[in-house]
């Protein structure tokens, strides 16, 4: 989501239907939402999507020409976007960070969302009700320098790899962008989703025009689902910052995470809209990080902040950048 938080008296999700005994009373959102943690039944649903070519668990990358070039990605536990370059002059200020989705079957499900124009809407699979907004949302970036954290526009281009199988796998370039008046950057991001995980990994590649080494900030937004910032879990010796949201009403909780080497951080700190975790980086020499996503309501069953963390800080992953 990129638009302004609503008020509790605007958003759209209403009393969830009453159940007696084992029966719910209201609109049935399909077995797989018992792959979840049970909670997602018990939102109304508004309008339901039409139904999917397939049922079968996939992974999944879009460029969704129709929505000024939004790029999707999903599997079968989390679901994301990211901005393109022609969002900037439709919706103003429109930022690079990520966006992350709820989602509660395992199919793809945000393509045929967006196209229904109401994505912030329960319409049986999902919803977006993450408010990225200008914050780096789960695991954008930019340059830490002068105690400010210097960041892109919205990509320009993008290069679908996989979709449609085990594995999403794409990559962005983003357009050369000021660090102060100190220098220029630009950066190619790669990112891979298999089924099975709710962690994206990114590799990074930021070309400047100074060959000295470049502080890099990569941030979770404060203050983007209900109100207040959430809880924050620090793991310097995992490379780890978890991210339990608060609730947001009926919508339930979103939560995220961050790995990255730890061998790379300079420091863990926040500035006024991200919690963010910085690495010493040289220009032209890529790095590896993940992002995680998880809905409460959602696929993976995640309905306490010891639950996610303990998923979050146990991955096991691989922080070598590929060679090609």
């Amino acid at each position: 989501m990129n638009r302004p938080q609503p008020t509790a008296s605007s958003r759209r999700i209403r009393t969830p239907y009453l159940s007696i005994g084992l029966v719910a009373i209201g609109l049935c959102v399909g077995a797989a939402l018992a792959q979840g943690d049970g909670a997602g039944d018990r939102l109304p649903v508004e309008k339901r999507l039409p139904p999917p070519p397939s049922q079968a668990a996939a992974a999944v990358a879009l460029v969704a020409s129709y929505r000024y070039d939004d790029l999707l990605w999903e599997n079968d536990k989390t679901a994301h976007r990211i901005y393109g370059h022609a969002l900037e002059a439709a919706e103003p200020p429109s930022g690079s960070g990520i966006d992350s989705w709820g989602k509660n079957v395992a199919w793809p499900f945000a393509d045929r969302q967006l196209r229904s124009g109401d994505q912030h809407g329960y319409h049986g699979e999902g919803l977006d009700f993450y408010n990225v907004g200008t914050t780096r949302g789960a695991g954008g970036l930019g340059i830490w320098h002068d105690n400010k954290l210097w960041t892109s526009r919205n990509y320009v281009r993008a290069h679908i790899l996989k979709s449609g199988g085990q594995v999403a796998d794409f990559s962005v370039d983003y357009a050369p962008w000021p660090v102060d008046v100190d220098r220029k950057v630009w950066e190619t991001r790669r990112f891979t989703l298999p089924l099975g995980t709710h962690f994206t990994r990114l590799v990074s590649t930021i070309g400047s025009d100074k060959a000295t080494p470049l502080t890099v900030g990569i941030g979770i937004g404060k203050r983007t689902t209900g109100q207040g910032a959430g809880d924050l879990t620090v793991d310097r010796a995992r490379g780890l910052i978890s991210w339990w949201g608060p609730e947001d009403g009926a919508h339930g909780r979103m939560a995220l995470a961050l790995r990255v080497d730890p061998a790379q951080i300079a420091d863990i700190r926040a500035d006024a809209d991200n919690q963010l975790i910085l690495l010493t980086v040289k220009p032209g020499q890529s790095f590896v990080y993940y992002s995680g996503s998880a809905w409460n309501k959602g696929e993976g069953g995640f309905s306490t902040r010891a639950a996610w963390d303990a998923y979050a800080a146990g991955q096991t992953l691989d922080f070598t950048p590929p060679k090609d």
